[in-house]
């Protein structure tokens, strides 16, 4: 980023991966301007390309960094050295360590889920979900609960987000691979998919390709591009995901068992060269966003907010842009969007991740190679 307020507020106080953080502390922007509906505080610093964070019962969180760490970030900001037992990942462009996620029954069993970009040896690579009981500064015994099939060539398009529904089940979502985009379409292969596993890897059996000849038993939907966002309704229980379209034509879906979203079929984007893609924005059989972008934002991270620290945004997704450093506030009524409002554009960041903690307050991550955790608070008044 171009001297942001972030990195000039930061800059002078970066530390090393290795070594502790300050205490949380107003950025200059925070302090700046008054009349922002927020008050933004650092919580840690010096972390390469955090992608995720998940939040520990006793205050502190997990952060991954997308070069393959994994780190237990104090209250104070101090940063652990890296959590051990994390599997090799595949850290090349966008593959690497991805989204982390606690089990619903974590404090019982202490597991905690990671995506990431998993390599084959011999070049090629797949998204894949790995499970491990958090023991102190460790992951043991560690799983690979799932595996994108087949791996391939390349370092564009993992996606991944994951998220449990009420029923216990996990979802993942997952890029097309980007060299492989007609294969969204096919039900043989994971690319371009949701998928929908059991914590344990296996497999639902009322998942809607379970009892389809050749369709693998995993995919909850398909027709996707590249999916960095997942999100449960807070009211409804209904998985919501955001993807990535080419030139325009991010979306946000309302991602249901066995639909098809219509990538490279349908999109509301062009390809980089100006050429249309597919056969146009609409085809009967293939569902429609509930919102897209054009041009495009570059979505990563998504959340809703319930809690009563900002009661005006009850109720609100935020979705991360990384393509023009904000946080973007989504009003809705059901499922139709009826306002947007950019936050942290003082900032000049990219926003890749954004999560509610348990505080109340929005957390988010900013995707660099000196990036940082951030708290929004409500200003004082």
């Amino acid at each position: 980023m171009n001297r942001s307020l972030l990195s000039m507020a930061i800059a002078p106080l970066l530390l090393s991966c290795a070594v502790s953080a300050a205490q949380p502390r107003d950025t200059p922007a925070a302090a700046a301007d008054a009349a922002l509906p927020y008050r933004l505080k650092v919580v840690a610093e010096g972390l390469e390309f955090p992608w995720s964070l998940a939040f520990l019962p006793d205050g502190r969180m997990l952060v991954t960094e997308r070069p393959g760490r994994l780190r237990i970030v104090a209250a104070d900001g101090a940063l652990s050295p890296p959590v051990t037992g994390v599997p090799p990942v595949f850290a090349q462009r966008q593959g690497g360590l991805l989204d982390v996620v606690l089990d619903p029954a974590f404090e019982q069993n202490r597991w905690v889920y990671l995506s990431y970009a998993e390599p084959d040896g011999a070049g090629l690579a797949g998204t894949a979900v790995a499970r491990g009981k958090l023991v102190g500064n460790a992951l043991e015994a560690v799983e690979v609960i799932y595996r994108q099939v087949p791996k391939s060539e390349g370092g564009l398009h993992f996606g991944s987000r994951l998220a449990f529904a009420p029923d216990g089940t996990l979802f993942i979502t997952q890029g097309d691979r980007y060299l492989h985009k007609d294969l969204a379409q096919t039900l043989d292969n994971d690319f371009g998919k949701t998928v929908r596993i059991h914590p344990d890897g296996s497999i639902p059996t009322n998942n809607p390709f379970v009892k389809t000849p050749g369709a693998r038993p995993e995919i909850w939907s398909y027709g996707h591009r590249n999916m960095q966002g997942a999100a449960i309704h807070p009211v409804t229980g209904a998985l919501w995901t955001h993807e990535h379209g080419a030139m325009g034509g991010d979306e946000v879906n309302l991602d249901q068992a066995g639909r098809n979203y219509g990538w490279p079929v349908i999109t509301w984007g062009i390809n980089y060269d100006g050429q249309p893609i597919g056969i146009g924005s609409e085809k009967a059989g293939m569902e429609q966003p509930l919102t897209y972008w054009k041009p495009s934002i570059a979505p990563s991270g998504m959340a809703f907010y319930t809690a009563d620290k900002f009661p005006g945004w009850r109720g609100n997704l935020f979705v991360g842009s990384m393509k023009f450093g904000y946080l973007n506030r989504i009003e809705l009524d059901g499922t139709r969007v009826i306002n947007e409002q950019p936050l942290l554009k003082e900032l000049d960041a990219r926003i890749r991740c954004v999560r509610q903690g348990p505080d109340g307050f929005l957390y988010v991550t900013t995707d660099s190679p000196t990036g940082a955790v951030l708290r929004l608070e409500p200003p004082r008044r």
